[in-house]
């Protein structure tokens, strides 16, 4: 009986952890690397030389005519695929939110 209020302790912090962590969002910064205006589809490289790539959804609200390869930028989703799982890429939804971003200075 001593461990009984452990174990619902431990299940609780459990049922709280396990939901934040597939729920987590992401922010990416860096260069427009490629760009596909039909399939609504563009791929990021950050300062690591990382290719993040991710699909605009029809009912996001996003306009990428407004980008061009080269452009530095800022991509926020809500809720992005988990780092351990393959994935083609990220879907951008409504509410989500691509900016362009000034240089950095160095």
């Amino acid at each position: 009986m001593r461990r009984l209020p452990f174990l619902i302790a431990a299940l609780f912090a459990l049922a709280i952890a396990v939901p934040q962590a597939f729920a987590e969002g992401r922010t990416v910064v860096g260069t427009i690397s490629k760009i596909d205006l039909e399939s609504g589809a563009f791929t990021v490289t950050d300062g690591m030389g990382v290719g993040w790539n991710y699909k605009v959804l029809s009912d996001a609200g996003i306009d990428l005519s407004e980008f061009r390869e080269g452009d530095r930028v800022t991509v926020s989703i809500g809720r992005a695929t988990p780092l351990n799982m393959m994935s083609s890429a990220d879907y951008v939804r409504k509410g989500d939110r691509i900016v362009k971003t000034p240089p950095t200075p160095y």
